[in-house]
């Protein structure tokens, strides 16, 4: 903080209005210029007390509305959103560091899922079957659960609750969301802007805080069900503990996302793509392209000197201007990354581009320029673990079945892609490869809303994927109904074997 300018407070959003602390002491910070920019508090038992009498009061009314009717609040919801969506880019570029074109392209993908949402009289259509048996019939209903838990990491502060609570309260739950302490704001507005748009009082609510807020709430014996995207040491912490208490678990964990070139593949198309992947949004996404194996010598040799002149040419800068990359998110998180960057020099890799030099690092902030390795080796440390920064790594194959060894070998399956221009090479690649996400010739396969987001291996914990039809059924659970209607003159008889049909 500079001179005595007032810090902004963050607050809860408990019952249909915002609700003070008397203490706040997290600090949020700008990471373009390190400087701390408000406060947000940690939430307490009373809190947490406060916000699950509050869901809890709410259910039983907000359940009971038909789903039509919610879809139409989901509708006004999607349209504030989308009146707002600048105030809310804005919110999180400050926040996150994110560049405003990439907090857009955020908010539309959350606007998705707020669009699927709209079509919840659809998507709770349950199954019917006529004359099971003698006069009788049998369907099934999707229910909702009761109140809902979301715990949101710093990188998506916009799309990533928007996967959660849109549809989780369409289906008739109701929702508590505990956002990232570095990006508190987000979700505030968020979720104003929801009650604006005509949902109930304590149908959503907010509770900020930390990592101790978080175990307290997946703890509270009134929530059903808990939806979890982070780090994969905390995905499976969260998934032990909530599911051994009975809760639902969605938790989604870290990853290492792969993308083999084969030599047949248009490498000037191949490149572009995967600058994108790799560095946009600083490489800190769960779905970030961060190694590349490349197949043959002279496609990795033609590949490794295309990447390196791309990546010494990205532009880099505070997020709110017309940029290629803006800040990482903290001084913990830039530490992490250079001390990883430093284990590549230290353990062999080459780094052909160094971004450490870049003249971004000189000014205040938490900027670093695009890093790019080559000649890594699966043991090395900026292999084995998940970097979440600008840093690319390189790994030279032989063979195609060599690289999908590689990809199938790591711990991790979220995503995986393939250039080339083979179908058949693709079409091998798609059944053969061990990751729940794969693009061809898509460096990002992030699944549009109408599907479903979900890693495989050490990327997902629990039986669902988010978002989609994986997202209804996590919210929901199954009631199936078997009806039989004598007529009046009709006799019945003991009948001792089991039902079926006759």
């Amino acid at each position: 903080m500079t001179g005595s300018a007032v810090l902004k407070k963050t607050n809860h959003f408990i019952g249909g209005r915002t609700v003070s602390a008397k203490t706040y002491t997290l600090p949020v910070y700008d990471p373009s210029n390190g400087e701390q920019v408000a406060i947000t508090p940690i939430g307490d038992d009373k809190i947490i007390a406060q916000a699950a009498n509050s869901a809890r009061r709410a259910f039983p009314a907000w359940s009971a509305i038909q789903p039509a009717k919610r879809g139409r609040i989901m509708q006004a919801y999607h349209s504030l959103v989308a009146a707002n969506s600048d105030e809310i880019c804005s919110i999180i570029t400050k926040e996150h560091g994110k560049t405003m074109e990439d907090a857009k392209g955020e908010l539309g993908r959350g606007l998705e899922n707020i669009e699927y949402a709209c079509g919840i009289s659809e998507h709770l259509k349950g199954e019917h079957s006529k004359s099971v048996g003698p006069d009788i019939d049998s369907w099934s209903e999707f229910a909702p659960l009761g109140i809902c838990l979301g715990i949101t990491p710093f990188n998506f502060p916009a799309m990533v609750p928007l996967w959660m609570f849109p549809l989780a309260v369409a289906c008739g739950n109701t929702f508590i969301l505990k956002p990232s302490e570095k990006v508190p704001s987000t979700s505030l507005r968020l979720a104003e802007l929801f009650h604006e748009a005509g949902l109930p009082a304590g149908v959503l609510n907010v509770v900020q805080g930390d990592s101790t807020t978080a175990d307290k709430l997946m703890r509270c014996p009134e929530i059903s069900a808990v939806s979890f995207v982070g780090s994969t040491p905390a995905a499976r912490a969260i998934y032990s503990v909530s599911s051994a208490s009975g809760k639902r678990v969605q938790a989604l964990g870290g990853a290492k996302n792969h993308a083999i070139v084969l030599p047949d593949a248009d490498l000037e198309m191949a490149s572009n793509a995967i600058m994108g992947a790799a560095y946009g949004s600083c490489g800190q996404r769960c779905m970030a392209l961060s190694v590349v194996v490349t197949v043959g010598r002279e496609t990795s040799d033609q590949l490794a000197n295309t990447l390196a002149n791309k990546v010494a040419r990205l532009t880099i800068g505070p997020g709110r201007q017309n940029l290629d990359m803006g800040p990482v998110n903290s001084a913990v998180q830039l530490d992490k990354i250079l001390a990883l960057v430093e284990s590549g020099v230290s353990e062999g890799a080459d780094l052909l581009v160094d971004g450490r030099l870049n003249n971004c690092c000189h000014q205040p902030g938490y900027f670093l320029g695009g890093c790019l390795f080559d000649n890594v080796k699966t043991g090395m440390r900026i292999y084995q673990e998940e970097i979440f920064g600008p840093v690319l790594c390189l790994i030279r194959a032989e063979t195609a079945s060599e690289a999908l060894e590689i990809v199938n070998g790591n711990q991790y399956g979220n995503g995986a892609s393939i250039f080339t221009r083979d179908g058949h090479a693709a079409r091998q690649f798609a059944s053969g490869v061990q990751a729940g996400m794969v693009g061809i010739n898509v460096p990002l396969p992030v699944p549009a809303a109408n599907h479903s987001f979900g890693g495989w291996k050490d990327s997902r914990y629990g039986d669902r994927a988010a978002y989609g039809p994986d997202g209804v059924r996590f919210y929901t659970r199954r009631k199936t109904i078997t009806e039989r209607w004598l007529s009046s003159d009709e006799q019945t008889q003991i009948d001792f074997s089991f039902p079926g049909g006759k």
